[in-house]
């Protein structure tokens, strides 16, 4: 039985999605920071016949995440999906999303899949050299670090707000570390999506006249670090496997891949 979930529902659902708190960074995260009685989100659930839950589908804004690590009802699920005019973005992790794929009317414009990682230990952090000097963003540091996103070639054509990143900052819902060179910013790494159980760690790059030089490597150290001592569990993105390779060496490990197709 599929139905709309409601404030009466949320010790069940976040019992159920915080199974996997890496996996459910943004559900748990728009669940606590919204709730069930918000005018940009809905939740669905699909029970089971003892009353169990066995997925739950979030849309937020124009975006639906779908969360089913079992057998659920597909079909129910992807025509709530298909009565949603306004639904533009679809992501989850790859099986589960393809379980719907039968069923969803449209066609995607752009399906991507990423790796899925995630990080729980502090052991294979490096240490930072007394020589670099890190400093932590502030809600003003927010079109620098945009910019400094633009003028990565890998970034550069991802959909940025000084505004939501401000916000972010400002709501303990992201943070992050950067270094400067002569005043300007060259290297971050920053969080996002940030909850009581996970965080994303995204974000991290720099400037290319200043790369193999281990800069964002620290930079996530510092950051990760924090996060952990919080017990937060960490995850991110990525399809860039020399990116991957840095990843794995301080601690993240695969746990599947993240399908965001586009309509």
């Amino acid at each position: 039985m599929i139905r709309k979930l409601q404030e009466i529902d949320r010790q069940k659902t976040m019992n159920f999605v915080s199974q996997k708190p890496a996996e459910n960074v943004f559900i748990i995260g728009d669940i606590e920071g919204h709730g069930f009685h918000s005018s940009i989100q809905t939740l669905w659930g699909d029970f089971n016949e003892q009353g169990n839950l066995r997925a739950v589908l979030l849309k937020y804004d124009i975006n639906f995440i779908i969360y089913a690590p079992g057998d659920f009802d597909a079909k129910g699920i992807a025509s709530i999906i298909n009565k949603d005019s306004s639904f533009s973005y679809l992501s989850g992790i790859e099986e589960m999303v393809n379980k719907l794929k039968p069923y969803i009317t449209a066609q995607p414009k752009n399906p991507r899949i990423f790796y899925y990682a995630k990080c729980e230990t502090t052991e294979f952090l490096p240490k930072i050299p007394s020589e670099i000097r890190l400093e932590k963003v502030r809600a003003d540091d927010a079109r620098d670090i945009i910019g400094l996103m633009k003028a990565i070639p890998e970034f550069a054509e991802g959909n940025y707000s000084v505004e939501n990143k401000q916000v972010s900052i400002e709501k303990g819902l992201a943070r992050g570390y950067f270094i400067k060179d002569q005043g300007t910013i060259i290297s971050s790494a920053s969080s996002t999506a940030e909850n009581s159980q996970s965080a994303m760690i995204v974000g991290v790059g720099t400037l290319p006249s200043h790369q193999k030089k281990g800069l964002a490597t620290y930079c996530m150290s510092k950051l990760c670090r924090e996060l952990l001592e919080e017990n937060k569990m960490l995850c991110l993105f990525y399809d860039n496997p020399s990116a991957g390779a840095i990843y794995k060496r301080i601690g993240f490990v695969d746990i599947g891949k993240w399908s965001m197709w586009t309509y």
